[in-house]
């Protein structure tokens, strides 16, 4: 049983699964980001022709809540594909891993992370997770 604020993450990158631009692969993906401040914020991928030129929809989620809320914690990301013709839950690219890992330093605690599928949906708690010897804010500073 998932906790109901991973339900309604989950709910919403469903919902802007469907609102993705992706016209080369036909493959839609949607991310909802939850903010320390209670705030929900939703991105899709959005392909582009000049590739690589377009975005993922956790780095369209993540970037935008960054520049919307300078300084609010992001505690939690969930990333969807449902609906698509594939049994395989949604991946994020390696890009949006160190982004993540990213916003993950900045809060300074880790990252809660949603993975959601037509077939499975798994939860990760930190980034460390997902991206293990990542490069790290940290590391740099």
């Amino acid at each position: 049983m998932l906790p109901e604020v991973d339900k309604q993450l989950i709910t919403r990158a469903r919902k802007a699964v469907g609102m993705g631009y992706a016209p080369y692969s036909t493959f839609r993906v949607g991310a909802a980001v939850l903010l320390q401040n209670g705030m929900v914020i939703t991105g899709n991928n959005q392909e582009n022709a000049a590739y690589p030129s377009g975005q993922c929809a956790e780095r369209t989620a993540l970037f935008y809540a960054a520049s919307q809320y300078p300084g609010v914690p992001i505690l939690a990301i969930a990333v969807s594909n449902y609906g698509q013709e594939t049994s395989a839950m949604a991946k994020p690219c390696g890009a949006c891993r160190q982004v993540m890992s990213e916003y993950e330093d900045l809060a300074d605690q880790p990252l809660h992370i949603i993975l959601d599928g037509s077939d499975q949906i798994i939860v990760l708690e930190g980034i460390d997770n997902l991206l293990p010897l990542r490069f790290s804010r940290k590391d740099l500073i």
